[in-house]
Parts: C-alpha cells; sequence; structure tokens
C-alpha cells in the first residue's frame, strides 16, 4: 500500500516542482492529493498524542498560558483507560506465552506494545490538554486531547452555567439547533452560550458551527466562576474604560465653559473702558 501511493504521489511531486514549489510545499501538495484528510487528521493526531506522552512524562502542559486556568476533563473515562490497558497487557503476555512461531510472536509483540504505548497516549494527550480561561482577555479554550480544539473569544460568550447531561453519541455531536455536545464519559457538565456561532472542526476533519457549547469540566462550578469572574473583570475595565473618557471630557467641557467665560469678562471690560477713553 506505502509503495503504490508513493507509486502515485511521485509524478504529483514532481510536477509541482517543475511548476516552481519547493520540497515541503509540492510534498504537501503530492500528499494532500492522494491521502485522504481523514487519514492525514488520524496520523496528525497520532503524532500529536505521542508528543503530549513525552510531556506526562515530564509534568508539563501543553500551551497553558501563564496566569491562565486550566480544567481537567478525564475524570469519567480515567477508569476506562486504565481498563482497556491492563487488558491490553494481560493479552500482550498471554499472547506471548501461547505463539509458538518466532517471526508471529514478534510481528504480534510490536503490534500489542504500540497498542499500549498508544493508549498511554491518548490519556496522556487529555491530561496535558485541558479546557483553558485564559487570564489576559477571558477566552475560552476547549479541547480534548489532541482530537479536538476549540477556541471561543470572551467577547461571544453571553452566559455559563453548570448542567449536567447524559448523551448518547459520540465525543462531539451538534443537533440541528446548533448545540455543540463536547462529552467525556457520555456525560457533560457545562453550558455556555454565544452571541453567534463558532467555527470548529471534527476530529476526523468536518467542519461545522455552535452557538451553544455543552462540554464537560471535572469541577465544572470553578470552570463557571472562572468564565463568570473573567467576563465581569473585562466588563468592568470597560467600565472604567468609559468613565475616565467621559471624565476627560466632562473636564474638557468645564475648561472650554471657563475660557468662554473669561474671554466674555474680558470684552465686556474692554467695552467700559472705552467711552471713559
Amino acid at each position: 500500500m506505502l509503495a503504490l501511493e508513493a507509486y502515485v504521489m511521485w509524478p504529483l511531486y514532481a510536477a509541482r516542482r517543475r511548476a516552481g514549489d519547493g520540497r515541503r510545499a509540492a510534498g504537501a501538495a503530492a500528499v494532500s492529493a492522494v491521502v485522504p484528510v481523514a487519514v492525514r487528521r488520524l496520523v496528525v493526531h497520532e503524532v500529536r498524542a505521542l508528543h503530549s506522552l513525552g510531556l506526562w512524562l515530564l509534568r508539563r502542559r501543553h500551551r497553558v498560558p501563564e496566569g491562565a486556568r486550566p480544567f481537567p476533563y478525564t475524570g469519567p473515562q480515567a477508569w476506562i483507560m486504565w481498563a482497556f490497558l491492563l487488558v491490553s497487557v494481560v493479552e500482550t503476555v498471554v499472547l506471548a506465552l501461547v505463539i509458538p512461531w518466532p517471526l508471529v510472536h514478534a510481528v504480534v509483540l510490536v503490534v500489542d506494545v504500540y497498542g499500549i504505548l498508544i493508549i498511554l497516549a491518548l490519556h496522556a494527550a487529555c491530561e496535558t490538554r485541558p479546557h483553558v480561561v485564559v487570564a489576559a482577555d477571558g477566552a475560552l479554550r476547549l479541547r480534548y486531547g489532541a482530537l479536538f480544539d476549540l477556541r471561543v473569544p470572551a467577547a461571544v460568550i453571553v452566559s455559563a452555567r453548570v448542567e449536567r447531561r447524559f448523551t448518547d453519541g459520540g465525543l462531539v455531536r451538534v443537533d440541528e439547533e446548533g448545540t455543540l455536545d463536547l462529552a467525556v464519559g457520555s456525560q457533560t457538565t457545562v453550558s455556555v452560550e454565544l452571541t453567534e456561532p463558532v467555527e470548529f472542526v471534527r476530529p476526523l476533519g468536518r467542519r461545522g458551527s455552535a452557538r451553544t457549547l455543552r462540554f464537560h469540566a471535572d469541577d465544572p462550578r470553578a470552570m463557571v466562576a472562572a468564565l463568570g469572574r473573567e467576563r465581569s473583570t473585562e466588563a468592568d475595565a470597560d467600565a472604567v474604560g468609559t468613565a475616565q473618557a467621559g471624565g476627560k471630557a466632562a473636564a474638557g467641557g468645564k475648561a472650554a465653559a471657563g475660557g468662554a467665560a473669561q474671554a466674555g469678562g474680558t470684552a465686556a471690560a474692554g467695552g467700559r473702558s472705552a467711552p471713559a477713553a
């Protein structure tokens, strides 16, 4: 399969090179023309998950700005991931003891160990990529591991509330009313209303939009409080700026009125002194 794809991509790559594209641009164009979007995104998700495994071992988080508040969401699924991991380890050990053929044993062992690594990487991606409320501007960043990432500006957030719901769909689901469910363990605990729809990309590349966001946070009350506090801080800052601008305008008006009165007094004094002369 890989040889066939390489055979098909090479003429496309060569044509893009003759057209003047660089090596990276030509390679990207050839891959985009041959490899489906879903396959490319799965490969990217897998690479990002393995990178997250390294971050997890180093006890670091992925792109959580200084001062921002991270909110984990792995509580409902943690036991499921560890159960999958235990089953995979047991399966690897049993197959290693049962399979007598060395070549088959080696292939199965590599596949099983890689499967265990991917399970750890998927869990690590969720641990190192939490939801984030940015302190600088009150923006919200919703994530699910390396599979989903949505940035919501603070200006479009109307309200946030604690609301536990149980879903029967997959990870990402959007209904006809424009409500996005980002479920963890088939449940959501926070609902956020927006002034206008926001665009997002599904894990396999399809695009959508939503005006209501429902997602899970392990501590929903703290997250709702953080969203409310950041919006209040931003509103207070706007009010202070407006008040300062109004104060400056009033001061300018008073200064102008004082200057006009002074000018009028000077003119009147000049009028009285003219007959005396």
